[in-house]
């Protein structure tokens, strides 16, 4: 049976420092390898194992997927790219920690900012510090300026159908490597959560969650790995 494994990226230097990431390319903690490594051994440990990998274009989720496979003996497997499968942007809140942001704006404003299903976070200026859009990865996309979960969507879920679901239909075991919110995208569509709960939703770092597809393609409940 086509199986899906969710992977978020190990615990990034600014998930230690409580920043607001989005697009901007940060690497990963000791802590996060450790969690990628974790990733791998776990999915040789189960015997639940990849046959072929889509990551996004940003640098922890990249390497959280190399450790994975390389810990599960699979680092030959093919790897596709895609920035649609980038996190979500955080426009003007990019590089801003999240407590002082809070206490500048307020708990309710930072609250709706990062939980509401469609209010983006205010744009970033172009040409700011963290303004990815003069990285040669992005040449030929239009870079947004801010996106809410939303936005995130719309660029996922046809990514999704286009690219990875046919993969899947074929009988793959399929990995994605990528982000909270990216994976929040797909998670909200394959488990069928309303624009309300979908809010709520965390996903922990490094821990794979699986989906079992049926005959009809299928989603069946999500579960994690660990749990199996």
């Amino acid at each position: 049976m086509p199986k899906l494994i969710l992977v978020r990226h190990g615990q990034s230097q600014w998930n230690l420092e409580n920043r607001f990431t989005g697009w901007w390319d940060v690497d990963l903690t000791d802590k996060g390898l450790t969690e990628a490594k974790a990733a791998g051994a776990l999915m040789k440990d189960k015997g639940v194992l990849p046959t072929t990998c889509f990551t996004s274009l940003q640098t922890r989720a990249i390497r959280t997927l190399n450790l994975a496979l390389e810990e599960a003996g699979r680092l030959w497997l093919p790897v596709t790219k895609d920035w649609r499968l980038n996190e979500r942007h955080y426009g003007g809140l990019t590089g801003l920690n999240k407590q002082e942001t809070r206490d500048k704006h307020g708990d309710e404003q930072v609250h709706i900012w990062r939980r509401s299903f469609d209010v983006p976070p205010p744009p970033m200026e172009p040409g700011s510090e963290y303004d990815p859009g003069a990285d040669p990865r992005y040449d030929g996309i239009d870079v947004p300026y801010t996106e809410s979960l939303k936005l995130t969507i719309e660029r996922v879920l046809p990514y999704w159908e286009s690219d990875i679901l046919p993969v899947l239909t074929s009988g793959e075991t399929v990995i994605i490597s990528a982000h909270g919110n990216s994976l929040r995208a797909l998670v909200k569509h394959l488990s069928n959560i309303s624009d309300d709960n979908i809010t709520g939703l965390e996903i922990p770092t490094g821990q794979p969650i699986v989906y079992d597809f049926d005959d009809n393609m299928m989603p069946g409940e999500r579960y994690y790995l660990k749990d199996s």
